[in-house]
């Protein structure tokens, strides 16, 4: 019989995506955090931490992710007797006594707040690009007596790293992709479905397919992995159609065909799909023959048909060097089914036809593509890409260091400033004081030592006390992380000596 699994058992969580082998808030902290309230100074009633990225492969960061992590953990009553009792249970066993543990803190949390975090979170609003070594979001105690709760939770806030270098990288393709189809097509309509998210059966859990596919889909439509697409309408309000997919043949559905009836499976596809997008892989056997021979010579008058009931064929090479296989795709089809050339002088196909090319694509292919078809002549426009385990996998923290420092402090009624500043690793320097985000001259500047000016500051009260203070909706952080005309010219930093 099926196991039937009750989640509103899960520490108050009830969402059948919530559920996991974790859901316990006190338990969702590096172990070395759990003896660290007794490390802080005598009289420590405030702590207040920063989140910033100090510099790295890339020249901003796109900030998105929060809210999903608060709603997801930390809004309402999460702090419950089990949740306390099960946290000491792990606890006495990894540390091997019943005193480490702060029963006594967590409790108070419960007694006093009802189970809400006695926290205060102020974050740069989400889709914002911002610079590097800025602060993106503060978090503060807000009851004197438990200090210690504003850096407890450093592990789990700081995952928002994933989603905003998951979002981060998807712009710089779409910086990059934005400057060559500006150079070389007439329109840039097809900008936000020029890259499709391939990456879902490459993440380490379905969570980071969700998370890494939602921030992709702040930038680009085309997507595979639906988890992503469910976490913007469960977390984000997505209401609105967005993320689509078309018709697309896999190795197996070509190859069960059998090698000597290839042409037989994407005649199938064409009549199974009239009038629709359809793509089709070609590299199961000989990629260049097949096009040649079967795409371009059995079955032409099919795909020209195809075309006139307004479908398009997309071939799909899945190997070889990306940006040779492109070309020689777009050199073949074009040698047989002609090519106009558009308002900017460069070759495209006809309209019922397009290459996508998803294999090995990273920033450094992605170029290669692009640089390698506009010198022959081909526009942007005829082609499109998917990006897999280097847009939601092949990352980590350090690839825009982010980190959480605590910058203040009051200790027996007196205000401290806090901070690093190791001699080994100047890069490390964190900054002091309560900080404040400005803006000056279309820049961003972090204002430390306190001195910021409050009606200024660009970090916006999020939650507090178990309470989320502001609640975005998908489109309106899609609109703030759109390219503009004072965004930095992307290549030449890529392409700049370090």
């Amino acid at each position: 019989m099926p196991v039937v699994i009750d989640v509103t058992s899960f520490s108050g969580r009830g969402a059948a995506m919530d559920v996991g082998p974790v859901n316990n808030v006190i338990l969702l902290a590096d172990g070395y955090k759990v003896t660290h309230y007794r490390h802080y100074p005598p009289g420590t009633t405030l702590l207040y931490s920063y989140f910033e990225s100090r510099g790295g492969k890339f020249p901003y960061t796109c900030f998105f992710g929060l809210q999903y992590i608060l709603k997801r953990w930390l809004v309402g009553p999460v702090v419950t007797r089990q949740a306390i009792l099960e946290a000491k249970e792990v606890h006495s066993s990894m540390y091997k006594n019943d005193e480490d543990f702060n029963e006594e803190g967590w409790s108070y949390i419960l007694e006093h707040h009802g189970g809400r975090l006695p926290l205060r979170i102020k974050a740069v609003p989400e889709g914002t690009n911002v610079p590097t070594r800025n602060v993106l979001f503060t978090v503060e105690n807000t009851d004197p007596a438990v200090p210690w709760v504003t850096t407890f939770f450093e592990t789990l806030l700081v995952q928002v790293w994933y989603p905003t270098t998951v979002a981060t990288i998807s712009r710089v393709y779409k910086q990059i992709l934005h400057h060559y189809l500006s150079l070389t097509n007439d329109n840039l309509l097809q900008l936000e479905s020029s890259l499709h998210d391939c990456g879902y059966r490459g993440v380490s859990s379905i969570e980071s397919g969700a998370i890494g596919g939602a921030a992709n889909m702040i930038h680009f439509k085309i997507t595979g992995t639906v988890a992503g697409l469910c976490l913007l309408r469960k977390y984000y309000h997505l209401k609105t159609p967005w993320g689509y997919a078309d018709p697309c043949s896999e190795h197996s559905s070509v190859t069960s065909w059998g090698r000597h009836r290839e042409a037989d499976a994407y005649t199938h596809m064409l009549n199974t799909y009239p009038g629709r997008p359809v793509s089709c892989v070609i590299d199961s056997y000989d990629m260049y023959k097949c096009l040649k021979e079967i795409i371009c010579g059995q079955l032409k008058d099919l795909v020209k048909e195809h075309g006139q009931k307004g479908g398009v064929l997309t071939v799909r090479p899945d190997s070889d060097d990306p940006a040779t296989a492109v070309l020689k795709c777009l050199e073949i089809l074009g040698q047989h089914f002609g090519t106009e050339i558009n308002n900017k002088g460069y070759k495209m196909l006809p309209s019922f036809l397009q290459v996508f090319h998803s294999d090995g694509i990273n920033i450094q292919s992605l170029v290669n593509i692009l640089r390698t078809t506009e010198r022959h002549g081909w526009s942007t426009g005829n082609f499109k890409l998917g990006a897999g385990s280097s847009l939601l996998q092949k990352i980590n923290r350090d690839i825009l260091n982010f980190a959480f420092k605590c910058s203040f402090a009051v200790v027996d009624g007196r205000e401290r400033e806090v901070y690093k500043q190791p001699m080994t690793d100047t890069g490390k320097n964190s900054k002091k004081g309560r900080l404040t985000l400005q803006s000056h001259n279309k820049n961003y500047i972090t204002i430390e030592h306190g001195k910021g000016d409050p009606e200024k500051d660009l970090l916006v009260p999020v939650f507090e006390n178990g309470k989320l203070l502001h609640d975005y909706r998908f489109e309106e952080i899609r609109q703030r992380a759109q390219i503009t005309p004072d965004d930095i010219d992307i290549l030449q930093f890529l392409t700049a000596d370090k």
